[in-house]
């Protein structure tokens, strides 16, 4: 059935369709105000015998304003959490005033909502120890009693639609969990699956999607926390999973914790989503937070990230006069009357970027963020997730050891510091010596910047561990030699450098490391400044010394396995 809204100009009537593209990002003041001058829904009770539990159970059912026996109708499935029963979302949520007032705007497909008890159990009321194992475990029975009781039910004594398209689940914490587990395990049932601030009791991504591509056939997945509640991860692992295998979905983060006031306004937004045509393209740009940046210090929420690529600012300055963000291209922010600076950025490209916080004119960095050695100094910097990054993810696999070493350099005569890369097992072992990989850093930055920025450990942890690259041990020098300084660049400095590598890096490197000292088992990349660097050595002295890569922006996985070779 296709639902229309009508605006009446003049004399001509205008047929709008409703679609999900109309949905507002956020419930207004008193969207979850009772209303009297508007039609109502009806919240009704029903009993149905369930086999899988060997009892009659119950169940609430909202049926909309002006039902018609006759007519079909959608079905929304809306779980509890853990603490509660059917009567939750009722009593707490008040979904029958939400949606009663969504009616009266036009806003809503009209659909019946059944809601449950998610423990499927005889005694299944919420007393005792709700933790209890038996009363977790029937949480998990219920989608038994939910696929081969509850539904056949449903659909046997209410109107409803009785294929996937027209047949919701969501729910809240614990029955936020049930809903993944159940929607995502069930994809030929549901077509439309929301869980809110989901439960540890969500299965791990693998286990909850083997086949991602599945996930494709749903009308919409949408994801939703708010972004101070503690059970962020759970929602966090799925979003990442499904961004990994370029799944569409929602992943909506929102102000708040664990309680009904975010579970409301999930429920006021979700339920306009639903029963509609949908534009996935749009799914990115629903939400109205992000996540803190990886980058930022201990417990700062900002920057965040939102999943569209965009970056939220803030910062406290109340006697500034001007703020600005230093992206490459300059963001103005605004302040607000608590004297912080605000502003959200366009979408950036994806990895790591430097960038200055600029306070009437002068660059800073900014307090909320680490700080890294890039652009000739000290600044702030701000990684961008995207699908392909997972080769530089912490991972439980074995580890190898960043070391840092200080050494006296015959060419400039003084201390120099370098970063070198030790594989897992180094240390054990003692027999084994390795190949080796000096690698050169960019323009602006130094020995650190491979180590830090371009979190050399982790590529080669992982690659290690898949068995794509050899063990071998990696060596960072400093690039910035010469009569300029840091940051100096060109033919003299390239011939310096030439001498640094040859007559005190290589040597202090092999003279304290087991590393294999023929130039079968030694190679030379950089990015950038390191990229230029790495060619010309192609024509000097130490041509015969290395095997030559140039990176443009990363350590490339085809060099470090020596697969290009």
């Amino acid at each position: 059935m296709k639902i229309t809204s009508l605006l009446i100009i003049g004399a001509s009537l205008i047929v709008v369709p409703i679609t999900a593209q109309n949905t507002q990002r956020q419930a207004p003041a008193g969207f979850d105000v009772a209303n009297t001058g508007i039609p109502h829904g009806k919240i009704d009770s029903i009993q149905y015998p369930s086999k899988t539990v060997g009892v009659t159970r119950k169940a609430l059912i909202y049926t909309p304003p002006g039902f018609k026996k006759g007519n079909k109708y959608p079905v929304l499935y809306l779980l509890h959490g853990i603490g509660g029963d059917e009567k939750e979302w009722y009593k707490n949520g008040t979904p029958q005033i939400i949606l009663d007032n969504l009616y009266a705007q036009g806003k809503l497909t009209p659909m019946i909502v059944v809601l449950p008890n998610g423990r499927a159990m005889k005694d299944d009321r919420a007393t005792g120890n709700i933790m209890a194992k038996d009363k977790v475990e029937a949480f998990a029975t219920f989608e038994k009693d939910l696929l081969n009781d509850l539904i056949p039910y449903v659909e046997k004594k209410l109107p409803v639609k009785k294929d996937r398209d027209n047949r919701a689940i969501a729910g809240l914490s614990m029955g936020g969990g049930q809903t993944l587990n159940f929607g995502l395990g069930n994809i030929d049932k549901f077509a439309w699956v929301g869980g809110f601030s989901s439960a540890p009791n969500t299965k791990e991504p693998q286990l909850l999607l083997p086949n991602p591509q599945k996930a494709k056939e749903l009308k919409l997945l949408w994801i939703s926390c708010g972004d101070a509640d503690g059970l962020m991860p759970f929602s966090k692992r799925t979003h990442d999973y499904l961004v990994q295998n370029k799944v569409p979905h929602i992943f909506y983060i929102e102000p708040g914790g664990h309680d009904f006031k975010v579970w409301k306004n999930d429920l006021y937004i979700f339920s306009q989503l639903i029963f509609k045509p949908v534009d996935k393209t749009s799914f990115s740009d629903f939400t109205v937070l992000g996540l803190p940046a990886e980058t930022n210090i201990r417990n700062a929420q900002y920057p965040q990230i939102m999943p569209n690529g965009k970056a939220i600012f803030r910062v406290k300055a109340p006697e500034a006069q001007k703020v600005q963000i230093d992206l490459g291209k300059k963001y103005d922010l605004t302040k607000d009357s608590d004297g912080v600076w605000k502003t959200t950025t366009d979408s950036l490209s994806e990895g790591f970027h430097y960038y200055s916080m600029v306070i009437d004119n002068v660059p800073v960095a900014d307090p909320s963020s680490k700080t890294f050695y890039g652009m000739g100094r000290y600044a702030s910097g701000i990684e961008v997730p995207f699908a392909g990054d997972g080769y530089y993810a912490m991972k439980d696999v074995p580890h190898g050891d960043i070391r840092i070493q200080n050494f006296f350099s015959k060419v400039t005569n003084s201390w120099r510091r370098v970063f070198i890369y030790t594989p897992p097992g180094y240390d054990k072992n003692t027999a084994d010596s390795y190949p080796v990989l000096y690698i050169l850093h960019g323009g602006g930055e130094d020995e650190s910047g491979w180590a830090m920025q371009g979190k050399t450990n982790l590529i080669m942890d992982n690659l290690i561990a898949e068995g794509k690259a050899k063990p071998m041990i990696v060596v960072m020098p400093d690039a910035n030699i010469g009569p300029a300084g840091f940051g100096s660049f060109g033919a003299r400095n390239l011939q310096m450098f030439d001498r640094e590598l040859k007559e005190s890096v290589i040597p202090f490197a092999e003279a304290n490391f087991r590393i294999k000292k023929d130039a079968a088992n030694r190679a030379l990349a950089g990015l950038s400044m390191g990229g230029i660097y790495t060619p010309a050595y192609g024509r000097s002295e130490l041509r015969d010394v290395f095997f030559l890569g140039r990176i443009q922006f990363g350590l490339d996985p085809a060099v470090a396995s020596g697969s290009s070779r």
